[in-house]
């Protein structure tokens, strides 16, 4: 959308906030907002989420760091990249590399910001950051928090296409990470 069509655009008015259920990692509410061409009332609800991070995780020997973990949205295991949300006055690099470290017992020599994603607009305002963390070595076993289970594996960094259009990684933003991280190889060219 160019800068002109997005000047057009009017805001939507908040007319009353919902009541607000915290879910610990999310607080939801239903707010009524007014349609600002027809001042008509609609409601929308809104997911408030911390920013998260996303790591594409890269030993020495090229290989991925993935973890792979129970998802209770679709009842199923998922593989994807190591990540999570970020603390309260944290920098997201700063989180990158705990999130690294705690999933996997992973350390990165480097880490490279590849940029940041809004992962649902419609009704969220968190983003995802993603990070290139390179050279990657395993310092210890890992250190869980509660309420995880996550089994960790290596992959060539060549099998990334493969992964995705087999459907063995279909999280969204990890896909979106990968897509990122070649963007960025290609404006390097």
């Amino acid at each position: 959308m160019s800068s002109e069509s997005e000047s057009k655009l009017k805001p939507w008015p908040r007319l009353r906030r919902g009541l607000e259920h915290d879910f610990g990692v999310v607080k939801v509410r239903e707010d009524k907002v007014a349609d600002p061409r027809t001042q008509l009332e609609h409601p929308r609800v809104r997911m408030e989420c911390p920013d998260w991070v996303n790591v594409i995780a890269v030993t020495k020997a090229d290989e991925l760091v993935m973890v792979r973990q129970f998802r209770f949205g679709i009842d199923a295991p998922t593989l994807e990249v190591p990540g999570g949300c970020i603390d309260p006055g944290e920098a997201p690099a700063a989180a990158a590399a705990r999130e690294l470290e705690e999933e996997t017992g992973y350390r990165a020599g480097r880490l490279e910001s590849l940029g940041a994603v809004h992962p649902n607009p419609a009704f969220q305002p968190n983003r995802c950051h993603t990070f290139l963390a390179l050279d990657c070595e395993r310092v210890h076993e890992g250190d869980l928090d509660e309420g995880e289970d996550i089994v960790v594996e290596l992959h060539p960094r060549a099998d990334v296409p493969r992964l995705i259009l087999e459907g063995h990684i279909t999280h969204s933003l990890v896909v979106v990470a990968f897509f990122l991280e070649r963007l960025r190889a290609e404006a390097r060219r």
